[in-house]
């Protein structure tokens, strides 16, 4: 189980690592100044709390995206939305179910590098059903309950 002591972490090394020298790195790397934080499917844009302030006593513009966890599509347009809200180069990051949203949302101009928090990553118009495919059926995919109406739904890929 990860902690919220290892999650800021692992969101701290992540972006550490994004941001590292040029000369420490074996391509040419445009230095970011924004990140922008996407949740995964079971949390909601508040679950970076504890991570931003971080990055800010850092000097980095930290937002974080509220998704719909409607459908992919939706995602990656509530991504993109943040995106273009920033003014520069933007590391973008994403936790869980993220990983697919900013694998799409990272062909972005703005987009400096993605970092995957215990997300998977496949490329950019990859099937998400085939790449889940590859690994073991977790639990959760068996869909999300909607607490209000006390039903199950799963977010569509497509």
């Amino acid at each position: 189980m990860m902690t919220r002591r290892v999650f800021s972490t692992s969101i701290l090394v992540g972006a550490a690592a994004a941001l590292l020298p040029a000369a420490a790195r074996s391509q040419n790397v445009v230095k970011a100044r924004n990140v922008v934080l996407v949740h995964g499917a079971y949390a909601d844009g508040s679950s970076w709390l504890e991570v931003i302030p971080y990055l800010q006593a850092s000097g980095m513009k930290a937002t974080a995206v509220q998704n719909p966890l409607s459908s992919l599509a939706d995602d990656v347009a509530a991504t993109k939305r943040i995106l273009a809200l920033q003014d520069g180069p933007t590391v973008l990051v994403g936790h869980s179910w993220a990983g697919t949203v900013i694998s799409e949302a990272g062909v972005d101009p703005k987009v400096s590098a993605l970092v995957y928090v215990a997300a998977r990553a496949p490329d950019a118009g990859e099937d998400y059903g085939a790449l889940a495919a590859k690994f073991p059926k977790p639990p959760a995919s068996a869909g999300l309950v909607d607490r209000l109406s006390n039903t199950s739904r799963v977010i569509s890929t497509r």
